[in-house]
């Protein structure tokens, strides 16, 4: 079967769809925003590896949380190469979100690290 998802054209994109993808509760959506190696930090204290595990998590996580996520503010992407960092200030104030994403070879863009909360911004 073929995905027909959008993909991240840029790296700032994967937020974007990550709340679309969010709000429809689609955890096979969102963990297509993910390298099949990528690494969550999430549920807090925790690290999920691999798009597989990441999946069944946001599933789990689509089940408890309220919707709709709000679209929140993004900062400056910082690149290097191949590579980007991006973050959002939080709705929730929690602090910050920040994820690493890899450009892959079609050009997209696809998480690899995401640590969603950051408590007090560190």
């Amino acid at each position: 079967m073929t995905d027909i998802r959008e993909g991240a054209a840029e790296p700032e994109d994967l937020a974007r769809l990550f709340v679309e993808r969010a709000n429809a509760r689609d955890a096979d959506g969102l963990a297509a925003l993910y390298a099949p190696d990528a690494v969550m930090a999430y549920p807090p204290g925790s690290s999920t590896v691999g798009r597989e595990a990441i999946r069944a998590v946001l599933e789990e996580m689509l089940e408890h949380v309220p919707l709709p996520f709000p679209v929140e503010e993004p900062l400056p992407t910082v690149r290097h190469g191949d590579l980007a960092l991006t973050s959002t200030r939080p709705s929730d104030g929690t602090g910050g979100r920040v994820q690493v994403a890899r450009r892959q070879p079609d050009g997209t863009w696809l998480r690899i690290i995401d640590r969603p909360e950051v408590p007090g911004g560190q």
